[in-house]
């Protein structure tokens, strides 16, 4: 038997090393396929592509949002000035106002981007670290690991209200069958009221009356109709059985199975079938909303 997997699920792996500590957080929605997302710090790429890789080991389907973040620790990151980019700034600066700058006019070109950056030569520097980068990458799995795990019990709660569903499909369908028993005696009733009212005279004979009342109980014959809603109930079951990925199979299921209870309650010729028809669209809904969360 294989396991049934939902689509929803967070896990969150952290780690401290000497350079600093490192955090991976995944979280995943439903999606129609399989959509990975990496955020990581800058010089990271190599990790989006192993993260990528892994996740489409794990999983089929599902929207996924994998973040990295790092620390460094006091000191590994620490504050870089490009002192020849301050030089180079003030030299210009010195000439075009033809005069020494004051601290306010230093401290001023200290802001413009690229002259000070905060731990950035360090992240740049630790994804460069082999060692480093293998610790990473493992955290990474792991949070994955842990995610599927999430997943798979999301799918087993998917799996017992699924199967709770089918089981109630088939009782309304027997429910129905038992009631669509007595359909041609109340289709051979409604006839002779109206051929009442409409030939009081009693010019249409016996015969024709016995195919007319024959022929409209094979329109309303719905025994084909619990015929099918009692193959998709197995191929239901067979299809939780076999386990992920199998959301899309169950999610056209569902959609068989409402159409053979919408004919159910077209052909119904009384207020106690249509009710069940009713009622089986019912659960035949709860059971869509479900299967939306399978993998």
């Amino acid at each position: 038997m294989g396991i049934l997997s939902g689509m929803t699920g967070f896990a969150r792996v952290s780690g401290e090393e000497g350079w600093g500590a490192w955090a991976w957080e995944a979280k995943s929605v439903n999606g129609r396929s399989l959509d990975v997302r990496v955020n990581y710090p800058p010089g990271f790429d190599p990790l989006e592509r192993e993260v990528k890789a892994m996740a489409a080991e794990r999983f089929n389907r599902g929207s996924l949002q994998v973040s990295l973040r790092i620390d460094m620790a006091n000191g590994a990151g620490g504050v870089v000035i490009d002192h020849v980019l301050l030089a180079t700034l003030a030299d210009a600066a010195r000439k075009t106002l033809g005069t020494e700058l004051t601290p306010e006019a230093v401290a001023t070109l200290m802001t413009l981007k690229g002259v000070v950056e905060t731990g950035s030569s360090s992240l740049r520097d630790l994804a460069a670290d082999e060692s480093a980068m293998k610790v990473l990458s493992a955290g990474a799995r792991l949070a994955l690991d842990q995610l599927a795990e999430g997943r798979r019990a999301e799918g087993a709660s998917l799996l017992a209200m699924l199967s709770g569903h089918l089981d109630t499909v088939e009782s309304l369908s027997a429910k129905s069958a038992t009631i669509a028993a007595n359909q041609p005696g109340l289709i051979k009733v409604k006839l002779l009221k109206q051929l009442e009212e409409l030939d009081s005279e009693g010019r249409v004979d016996a015969e024709r009356f016995a195919a007319e009342a024959a022929l409209s109980a094979a329109r309303a014959d719905v025994r084909e109709e619990l015929d099918r809603l009692a193959a998709h109930v197995k191929s239901g079951r067979d299809l939780l059985k076999t386990g992920s990925p199998a959301g899309r199979k169950i999610d056209f299921l569902a959609q068989e199975l409402n159409r053979e209870a919408n004919t159910l309650c077209s052909k119904s010729a009384s207020l106690e079938l249509t009710n069940a028809g009713l009622s089986l669209k019912g659960v035949i809904d709860q059971f869509k909303e479900q299967a939306a969360n399978v993998e």
